[in-house]
């Protein structure tokens, strides 16, 4: 198993950083439609499908919504908009899962919000890619999920007692999770001082972070609500080792367009 995730990640790994670096424009936002369309694919499986032609169908709707969104701009404010309130709904169904899952369990329901999870990741990327050092912003939110990934294990494993939400995923801590939020904040205060910002700024930007680090942690938990509802381990085998696209970007899903979000109220673009 170690040897197959090395093996994959030795493969993805080029392929994704020229993907989100390189490319711009019509390229970029093809690349990660790509991404997302195969996401959804994935995604119609922890909605309850498992015929592949409702699958390629469900991924084939989203590709067309992909496309309507690139050719329609001005739909930005209104898909994070809906990603904004989409994400805090999830907090609290995360939460009181299973209580509140007769509220979503619906197969119709479930794949609305697959157009909510995945629909505002492609755009928060578009978007955040137009804008002043964009390629360096995709780069931050990124480093900050990571960061708090890897703060998250260390710190769960030294410390975790608390569960975070035992019914959804039970190997999750309230430990681990201080322990990315503090992670992420060390990073973040480390690239203000290296960057010169005032008091205020840094304040403001560790507050950003803290906000993004949480929502990443809502958009894991996220999507294993969703496979333990479905009794699936994984989204799919597209990544041998490391299970499928989703598995890889689930915390992205929540994190991206919050980030643009924020990033657009501090005036850094327009809308």
């Amino acid at each position: 198993m170690l040897k197959q995730r090395i093996i994959t990640a030795l493969i993805m790994l080029p392929i994704a950083l020229c993907g989100f670096f390189l490319l711009e424009g019509a390229s970029f936002a093809l690349f990660i439609g790509v991404v997302v369309t195969l996401g959804a694919w994935e995604w119609a499986r922890l909605a309850g499908f498992t015929a592949q032609p409702v699958r390629v169908a469900y991924a084939a709707l989203v590709a067309v919504l992909l496309l309507l969104m690139h050719l329609l701009p001005a739909l930005a404010p209104w898909v994070l908009g809906a990603a904004a309130l989409w994400w805090l709904a999830a907090t609290f169904l995360v939460l009181t899962y299973p209580d509140t899952s007769a509220h979503w369990s619906g197969t119709a329901c479930k794949l609305v919000i697959g157009l909510l999870v995945l629909l505002p990741a492609w755009q928060g990327l578009v978007l955040i890619k137009q804008w002043p050092l964009g390629n360096g912003l995709i780069l931050a939110v990124m480093v900050l999920v990571w960061g708090a990934d890897i703060g998250a294990y260390f710190s769960g494993k030294a410390f975790g007692k608390r569960k975070l939400a035992p019914k959804v995923s039970p190997g999750k801590s309230w430990e681990g999770v201080f322990g990315g939020l503090i992670a992420s904040l060390l990073i973040t205060a480390i690239v203000g001082m290296v960057r010169g910002w005032s008091g205020s700024q840094l304040l403001m930007g560790l507050l950003g972070a803290a906000i993004v680090v949480l929502i990443s942690v809502v958009g894991d938990l996220t999507e294993s609500m969703f496979k333990r509802q479905a009794g699936i381990k994984d989204s799919s085998n597209l990544l041998p080792g490391h299970g499928g696209v989703l598995d890889r970007i689930d915390s992205l899903t929540a994190a991206i367009p919050v980030f643009a979000v924020l990033l657009w109220a501090a005036s850094w673009g327009t809308l």
